[in-house]
């Protein structure tokens, strides 16, 4: 007979909130660093943008239900790897230009990553489903935001292809899975995919949301925001 093994979900989820932080403050640091060098700043600048990006939806995040002081500021690995993306960007920006935009691309991961490690965080915290799919919504897109603001841009989830949109729908497939019992890993990567392919979707294929008129304005002038 084989000694039966006892599995700890809660230790679980909490690696696995872990692992999608992690991986997805590296890829928000890249493009809070990319952006930074696009816009000519010194290292200082950059760095200091890749950890903005990479950490400030966590924060919120973690200050909306009361895990303080947050993780990005209480453990040392999310200071690490932002500052690495953030070198990495600095000295080897030519490697990366061959791609057609990489803030977009490193944005849509971060925004995937984020948007499921948020949900995830927020139900094992014990918030309401809605409440956690929203709060997954909103880590994705604040790294984005504080980025944004800094670059004196306006924040691409007031203005951008579907982007906010894609987060809650990514949220909402991990928080599903919550409701349903089903395995909490492939519904991660589940919401992943699904944030990451609607926001790369918009981007080709330019969809927007409906987009206020004034009788003023034209009606293309409405149609893109200006």
């Amino acid at each position: 007979m084989f000694p039966a093994v006892s599995l700890d979900v809660a230790a679980a989820l909490k690696t696995l909130v872990l692992t999608l932080d992690l991986v997805g403050t590296f890829v928000f640091a890249l493009s809070g660093a990319t952006a930074g060098v696009k816009r000519r700043l010194d290292i200082f600048g950059v760095l200091v943008l890749s950890f903005v990006a990479a950490n400030s939806g966590g924060i919120v995040r973690d200050l909306l239900i009361g895990a303080t002081p947050p993780a990005a500021i209480s453990d040392w690995r999310y200071l690490l790897v932002s500052v690495m993306a953030g070198l990495l960007i600095f000295f080897r920006y030519p490697k990366v230009r061959h791609l057609k935009n990489p803030v977009l691309v490193f944005d849509g991961a971060g925004l995937a990553l984020f948007c499921v490690a948020g949900a995830q965080k927020a139900l094992v915290f014990g918030l309401a489903p809605w409440a956690a799919a929203l709060l997954g919504m909103l880590t994705g897109v604040g790294g984005g935001v504080a980025r944004d603001v800094l670059l004196s841009q306006v924040p691409a989830v007031l203005r951008a292809e579907v982007y906010a949109v894609a987060a809650l729908a990514g949220a909402a497939v991990v928080v599903m899975g919550h409701v349903l019992g089903l395995p909490s890993g492939p519904m991660a990567a589940a919401g992943a995919v699904l944030c990451f392919g609607l926001r790369m979707a918009a981007i080709r294929c330019d969809w927007h949301l409906p987009v206020a008129r004034t009788p003023e304005e034209p009606e293309q002038e409405a149609r893109d925001g200006r």
